[in-house]
């Protein structure tokens, strides 16, 4: 026989569309050719093939190969396809059965030597491969990630050879299975480590039971950095669901997705020189950018003011609808962006020795250029302002005191429990019509609340904003109804100096 079929995957964003792999054997001068839109990864594939099908003491057919990556409009790049190709080549040639290869998708790059070495992007094909009904064969490397895919028969291999004698029944490889149960997340901080900023720590309790966005003000060294990184400690475990999204983005970008990370949620602190692209996502290949890459978990902007305003303001729309579309010329991805904003900046150009108060010696005109940087339908997104001071000596010399961070999970998760039993969702996306039915208020408040919108000529969406964080600050105190201390609270983190 002269024709063979295998299938494996491509990536295409966070899908994993099939491959047919037509290896064709035929009459002529020796050659070898790969069509169906390869990129120069695949189309290298070819002297990699040949080398790591010598080196494992097969015969190298001197005919003519043709070897077609089908549907032809999917671009196919990488070294995900070494194995296939292989493979398709020994059983055209009748070197190796082709009767169990249709229960089989197949991912791998070969050495030269035949060794299989791992590839980005398992997660997504070990979900399809899982709809697909069938086995997945690949690198050692890679079977931890691709057996998160609970239900999914990973056959983990680490040769050549070892494929050739599983698929000819001379020696089985063994299906391989990660215990997820052991996979405990562990976080290395705590809350009870701050010492002092009870406010602060109070709103950053509070953005966790509602998924808030949060931006803290204040001089360097009182603690911003130290908050932000234990907000993810204090977060409700994630679920299967999301645990499972967050892996797959990580696993088709650049870093790759680490089995010890599965469950933790993830944490993005980029540099204040980030691009717009690096920030939401882009490039030739349309990879994930951070704010996809922070899904489910925590996007920290340290040095607020030092981002290009363009580039922060490409985030206003993925902080409304949790997805990012990206277009280009040629192809076009959607990733899910659903992360939890944690911003911090100083409250002047000066900084250091800022207090809000007389020891600020910035002029109006500066702090006002300063300020100016962010734009106010950015600003309208977060929904808590609050400002961090500087602690006293006497703050710094006494042992931190407060919750554990495992204490104020707790409270957290009860809060939201009580919006997910109530609308299915944290109060952060709460629609207009639902904050009508969830967050009504009584003369007295709506009275108050009238007078703050008009003092600091708030917004529609601030004011919408005021509400759904007073409905978490009486989820968390267990309220069915927003009362006066409530609302009065909420206000209080909408007013910075």
């Amino acid at each position: 026989m002269n024709l063979s079929l295998l299938y494996s995957r491509s990536n295409e964003g966070i899908d994993a569309p099939q491959v047919d792999v037509e290896v064709h054997l035929s009459n002529g001068l020796p050659s070898f050719s790969i069509v169906g839109l390869p990129e120069l990864a695949v189309k290298e594939s070819k002297d990699r093939v040949r080398a790591a099908i010598i080196n494992c003491n097969f015969e190298f057919p001197a005919k003519r190969i043709t070897v077609n990556l089908a549907p032809a409009d999917i671009p196919k790049d990488g070294g995900r396809f070494d194995l296939p190709i292989a493979l398709g080549i020994l059983a055209a040639s009748g070197q190796i059965p082709t009767k169990s290869l249709t229960h089989y998708e197949f991912i791998g790059e070969l050495s030269l030597a035949g060794q299989l070495r791992s590839v980005k992007g398992v997660l997504p094909t070990a979900y399809a491969t899982l709809l697909a009904n069938r086995s997945l064969l690949l690198s050692t490397d890679n079977a931890d990630e691709a057996s998160l895919i609970d239900g999914l028969n990973v056959i983990p291999a680490s040769h050549l050879l070892q494929v050739c004698h599983h698929l000819s029944k001379i020696e089985t490889l063994l299906p391989h299975q990660t215990k997820i149960a052991e996979l405990k997340p562990r976080y290395h901080s705590d809350l009870s480590d701050v010492k002092g900023q009870y406010q602060a720590k109070r709103a950053l309790e509070i953005a966790a039971a509602g998924g808030h966005n949060m931006l803290m003000v204040g001089p360097p060294g009182t603690g911003k950095t130290m908050l932000a990184t234990r907000l993810a400690t204090i977060l409700p475990p994630m679920t299967q669901a999301e645990s499972l999204e967050s892996a797959t983005i990580a696993s088709i970008s650049d870093q790759g997705f680490d089995v010890k990370n599965w469950g933790l949620r993830p944490v993005r602190d980029p540099h204040h020189t980030s691009s717009g692209v690096a920030l939401v996502g882009g490039g030739a290949k349309v990879r994930p950018g951070e704010i996809s890459l922070a899904h489910n978990g925590i996007l920290f902007l340290d040095e607020l003011t030092e981002f290009d305003r363009k580039v922060l303001d490409v985030l206003r729309e993925p902080l409304e609808t949790g997805k990012i579309t990206i277009s280009r010329a040629a192809r076009q991805a959607t990733y899910p962006a659903d992360f939890q904003l944690i911003a911090a900046m100083n409250p002047c150009p000066q900084g250091l020795n800022c207090d809000f108060k007389s020891n600020c010696q910035c002029t109006a005109e500066q702090q006002r250029r300063y300020r100016s940087k962010l734009s106010a339908p950015f600003l309208d997104r977060i929904d808590i302002h609050i400002n961090v001071l500087r602690l006293s000596h006497q703050d710094l010399k006494n042992p931190a005191t407060g919750d554990s961070s495992e204490t104020v999970r707790q409270r957290v998760i009860a809060a939201r429990a009580i919006q997910i039993s109530r609308q299915d969702k944290a109060n952060r996306f709460l629609s207009n019509k639902e904050i009508e039915a969830y967050c009504k208020l009584s003369d007295a408040d709506e009275n108050l609340l009238a007078q703050v919108v008009e003092k600091f000529t708030l917004s529609a969406r601030a004011y919408h904003r005021i509400l759904k964080l007073a409905r978490t600050i009486a989820d968390l105190a267990q309220s069915t109804e927003i009362q006066t201390v409530h609302i009065s609270e909420a206000v209080s983190y909408r007013a910075t100096n």
